[in-house]
């Protein structure tokens, strides 16, 4: 993984992954422990994701495209109501940072 790449995927990681990765089941009703296996699984599936791209480029194309795409809004809408991080939550922040290295698009 490049330094850009690197350095993308692993604001994200610390921003929104890991925190919902790290998120307690403790004092959760059933339906809410369900959505946040789900959500969990959903957020390892896009670590190796984000991971596995070719490129800083490409981290910012599928960043973008996961803000309106069906499946990551099923996601959003669930991290939300569980008061989880998502990805719009860093929008901004991940742009500038996009931004810094070069990397509008």
């Amino acid at each position: 993984m490049g330094h850009g790449q690197e350095e993308l995927v692993n604001f994200l990681k610390r921003r929104v992954f890991d925190p919902v990765l790290e998120a307690d089941e403790h004092g959760r009703s059933e339906g809410e422990r369900r959505k946040l296996a789900d959500v969990k699984d959903a957020t390892r599936a896009e670590i190796k994701r984000f991971e596995g791209y070719g490129s800083a480029r490409e981290v910012v194309v599928n960043f973008k495209r996961d803000l309106n795409s069906e499946p990551a809004r099923k996601i959003h809408r669930e991290s939300k109501a569980l008061r989880l991080p998502t990805l719009n939550d860093v929008r901004d922040e991940f742009e500038a940072k996009a931004h810094d290295l070069g990397l509008d698009s």
